[in-house]
């Protein structure tokens, strides 16, 4: 064929699919497990019942496995990179000081709706509903149990706090050693970096694990049981609501000076994931990611984000046990006083720790109801709905994880504006290049 007849017959360029959206995929996953559970429910079919209990399960599961090593070499990473930042002590207390700040005002909006809405009234539920859990947290576990007996077990029964004790003392002893712990400061990067790698494989089944978590709390519970803790669950929802979308965009525009809509628009991504998977420290390589993009240096991203996926809990160690501990109280019927309020703010910010990251907020439920003297098997009238309560716990947690290091940024005057006004991509498509894919493969349609 001639050059000529080849000019004059271009072949017809393939149309491309476009991908779908990371967000997209989640929110189709939510419409989807909340159309199965109903199905599932209503017209009795086991085979679903348990296929969606599996998937939620699987999912779950694959998050937890990369935990305990993902927590440890984050926090040691995290506490060595500290090295590279100008001012890292300040740095580090100025942190540490913003968790617990926003920890009371969010501690504080838990308590003021719980007396205003009086969420134990009227459920019919009574004393005898509860049930005493098998594992229950006290100040004395809390403090003792940070150091573990051997260096094995924390890993094996996930024992984040004692985890986190670990990885602290490795990283501040490498500081230490200086340039003879760069060998093992380089294997620990490459470690993180390849759990990192793994975990966003399984944040790709994310919209998978939506369908099978909603389709089974649908399904296991009911729109009955959501009933009957109305109020309760609408005082959890509405408290984190408050939380996420007015005080920290507020913190955001008076004490950042930024735009609060450009937040969310880059930290969204951690927040809908954060909202389907339940975990603070399975979302914590997306966190990590969108707070970068945000603008906040990498160096201390690294640090600032693994510390608050185990210790900011605005929505499971705040908002949540002051609620539940009035809703309990009046169960139980007993007068709480300003003191007893008083110890809920205080175990809200020195004993969020306690919650370590995981799904669900029992070990500090049960910290907050044996300091206040409330009976434990007030935490089982609340197990039934928790999982309900902490898909929006978490999201409130993860946002927090993401506001705090750009609001000390901001503060610092190392946050990189630009970077910050023009961030909005989702780090899942990102990471897998697949703004890069929709560029370059095509998929050949038919006309």
């Amino acid at each position: 064929m001639s050059a000529s007849a080849s000019t004059e017959n271009p072949a017809k360029p393939a149309r491309r699919i476009p991908a779908v959206p990371f967000w997209a995929q989640i929110v189709a996953g939510l419409v989807l497990g909340v159309v199965l559970g109903w199905i599932t429910r209503s017209y009795d079919v086991q085979w679903l019942h348990t296929t969606l209990d599996k998937v939620g399960h699987i999912f779950v599961q694959l998050l937890k496995l990369a935990v305990a090593p993902l927590v440890f070499f984050a926090i040691l990473v995290s506490i060595t990179n500290l090295r590279k930042v100008n001012n890292a002590a300040r740095l580090a207390s100025r942190t540490l000081l913003w968790f617990m700040i926003t920890s009371l005002i969010a501690v504080a909006i838990g308590l003021v709706i719980g007396l205003i809405t009086d969420p134990g009234a009227g459920t019919g539920l009574t004393p005898k509903d509860g049930k005493k859990p098998q594992h229950a947290g006290s100040w004395l576990d809390f403090l003792t149990g940070i150091i573990p007996t051997d260096v094995i077990t924390p890993f094996t029964e996930l024992n984040v706090l004692q985890i986190v004790f670990m990885a602290a003392v490795a990283g501040i002893a490498a500081l230490k050693l200086g340039e003879k712990a760069q060998p093992i400061l380089t294997l620990s990067e490459s470690v993180l970096e390849l759990l990192q790698k793994a975990l966003w494989w399984v944040i790709r089944l994310a919209p998978l694990g939506t369908v099978g978590l909603i389709g089974y709390a649908i399904a296991d519970y009911g729109w009955d049981l959501i009933g009957k803790y109305a109020t309760f669950t609408a005082d959890v929802y509405i408290g984190c609501a408050l939380v996420l979308f007015g005080v920290y965009p507020l913190l955001l525009a008076t004490v950042a000076k930024l735009n609060p809509v450009q937040f969310f628009k880059g930290a969204w991504p951690a927040i809908q994931l954060a909202f389907v998977s339940r975990s603070s420290v399975g979302t914590m390589p997306v966190t990590v990611k969108v707070t970068e993009r945000l603008g906040v240096p990498k160096e201390y991203t690294s640090f600032a984000v693994p510390f608050g996926a185990t210790t900011k809990m605005d929505g499971c160690a705040a908002i949540y046990p002051a609620l539940a501990a009035i809703f309990i109280a009046q169960i139980f019927d007993v007068q709480l006083s300003i003191g007893d309020y008083l110890l809920i703010a205080f175990v809200s910010v020195v004993g969020s720790a306690a919650t370590a990251g995981l799904t669900g907020a029992t070990v500090m439920l049960t910290l907050t109801l044996s300091t206040l003297g409330l009976p434990l098997e007030g935490v089982g009238l609340l197990m039934a709905i928790d999982p309900v309560l902490d898909m929006m716990r978490t999201a409130t947690n993860v946002a927090g994880q993401a506001l705090v290091p750009v609001v000390v940024a901001a503060r610092e005057k190392i946050l990189d504006v630009d970077a910050y006004n023009s961030a909005s991509a989702s780090p899942v498509d990102d990471e897998y290049g697949v703004r890069d894919a929709e560029q370059k493969a095509t998929l050949p349609v038919t006309a």
